[in-house]
């Protein structure tokens, strides 16, 4: 898989229209951002549509359930041949295991580490201890000792994952807001610039890309800012 620094996340409010919704971007080198609420209104043939206008998939379905039942769901996702799909760490080694022995063609299986909507209250709610820098690093070794291709998690504990993990560990991003963006629902937030510097291998972005009045030219401004914080180190 080329190595894809961005991906556009597109969420149902598209329905039908996802496909010409990118369009814009085509030629830039972005992927697109499959969630759980387009994929469920659209169906699968929504990732066979992106593959076709040339974009990287990641198929972001978050599964999380016992090892055999993610093992198949997991068989079934890379029928469709994305580039990336996604299970929740907090499912277990067993469950993580099951998803990397389960993985075929090329696509790459990574683990959700916390949400980038939740904090320590959050983490507090379902029993955890740990603050979110913690969870975050506790959970991507485990996707990496469970045979797994990277991890999600906010730009803010990219840098602990980072030095946690082998190189070539992938560390995607969402929680990323260029500085004049409003954060929306997002807690632990970014810039582009600062995630790639803190040790993300990608970014996903959304509205300040899809809401904007000229997708591409706020695409393009994100994908220089990535290459200038790679120049920099």
């Amino acid at each position: 898989m080329q190595e894809t620094r961005l991906f556009v996340a597109l969420t149902s409010e598209w329905g039908t229209e996802a496909a010409k919704a990118v369009e814009p971007l085509r030629g830039l080198p972005v992927g697109v951002k499959v969630g759980l609420e387009l994929f469920v209104r659209e169906g699968p043939g929504i990732v066979a549509d992106f593959r076709e206008q040339g974009f990287p998939v990641f198929l972001d379905l978050k599964f999380h359930d016992i090892p055999f039942t993610v093992a198949g769901a997991v068989r079934s996702a890379c029928a469709l041949e994305p580039d990336i799909i996604n299970v929740h760490a907090s499912g277990g080694r067993a469950m993580m295991e099951a998803a990397a022995a389960a993985r075929t063609g090329s696509t790459k299986v990574i683990a959700v580490t916390v949400l980038t909507s939740m904090d320590a209250g959050d983490l507090k709610l379902i029993g955890s201890t740990l603050e979110p820098l913690d969870a975050v690093t506790a959970l991507a070794r485990a996707a990496e000792d469970s045979g797994l291709d990277g991890v999600v998690c906010s730009p803010r504990e990219a840098g602990s994952v980072r030095s946690a993990t082998n190189e070539g560990f992938l560390i995607v991003t969402p929680g990323i807001r260029p500085a004049a963006s409003e954060a929306g629902d997002q807690k632990r937030i970014m810039t582009p610039a600062m995630a790639i510097r803190n040790g993300a291998t990608a970014l996903v972005v959304g509205r300040p890309i899809t809401g904007a009045p000229d997708p591409a030219s706020a695409a393009g401004a994100i994908l220089s800012e990535i290459e200038g914080a790679l120049k920099r180190g």
